[in-house]
């Protein structure tokens, strides 16, 4: 019992806030077909501020241009120095609009260059890696994102050959919640490029802490909706089924997201700041100024 608790009530399916529902062209309210997570492990000494200046560059760029795609960004609150931008498609054929949009324009090209240079002198690392909606697997993930703060995620692989009983895994934790009916969301997603295979996203948006606080609780509603018998199965599927799994905390972050006008119209949290002006330089004295 301790086990499913710890793996599956912990961050990954304890999910009271509302689920995954990513920037697109047409809407920002909708879960999408295809993710694409672009992932910036940053130097240290070299996040906060500093990245949000070279990020926040990139979005007026973009901007400007009227590039169609969106995304969030969002930094790390638990495990390495990090930000991810997630960007969602309806289609591989939008994403290629998109990017084209991005590439074939040479002036947004060569201000695009010039901003990657800056950025890199910050950067550690970087990957992209792109996933697919798993409809199945989810559960109440139709949802609007705008008012959110934080984001979890949770990562798990697969043992190869076994997706069969990761699937039943999965429907008898939805049956469970289905029976608490305590309001649990999740989006899940399946990595098709960019890493191993058999590897699932699970994605939950809160809007506080709070939400977190409420998991303990909800867990003993859980347990006592699947009962004994059911919890000792799901800890024969977890360990037949999963090789590992592993859990992150993550915080919206605005400067560096290139969101819709109607989520800024929603929340003014998404509103761009205008970056800080340099300081004034002070007056040089008549009797001291240099030449």
């Amino acid at each position: 019992m301790k086990k499913v608790t710890t793996m599956l009530l912990g961050i990954a399916f304890a999910a009271t806030g509302v689920s995954m529902a990513v920037a697109q062209e047409k809407t920002q309210s909708a879960v999408p077909k295809i993710l694409q997570i672009v992932r910036e492990y940053t130097k240290p000494g070299k996040g906060g501020m500093a990245h949000d200046n070279t990020e926040s560059a990139f979005v007026r760029a973009v901007a400007k241009a009227k590039v169609p795609g969106h995304y969030i960004a969002m930094n790390s609150l638990t495990g390495r120095s990090r930000a991810l931008f997630l960007s969602s498609y309806e289609s591989y054929e939008a994403m290629e609009k998109t990017t084209n949009a991005m590439f074939n324009n040479g002036t947004l090209s060569a201000e695009l260059d010039r901003i990657n240079t800056a950025d890199g002198e910050l950067l550690e690392e970087t990957d992209q890696s792109i996933w697919t909606y798993q409809e199945e697997m989810s559960l109440n993930s139709m949802a609007d994102l705008s008012h959110m703060r934080y984001m979890e995620l949770s990562v798990y692989q697969v043992r190869p050959g076994h997706g069969r009983e990761w699937e039943e895994l999965v429907k008898l934790v939805k049956a469970a919640y289905g029976k608490a009916n305590f309001g649990a969301h999740w989006a899940m997603f399946e990595r098709r490029y960019g890493g191993e295979g058999d590897e699932y996203l699970v994605l939950t948006a809160r809007k506080s802490f709070t939400e977190l606080d409420k998991g303990f609780e909800e867990g003993k509603e859980f347990a006592a909706a699947a009962g004994e018998d059911g919890l000792k199965k799901l800890d024969e599927l977890v360990a037949s089924a999963t090789v590992s799994s592993h859990h992150e905390l993550f915080a919206f972050n605005p400067r560096m997201s290139y969101v819709t006008d109607e989520w800024i119209k929603a929340d003014p949290f998404w509103k761009p700041k205008a970056p800080a002006a340099p300081a004034a330089k002070p007056a040089a004295d008549a009797k001291t100024a240099k030449p």
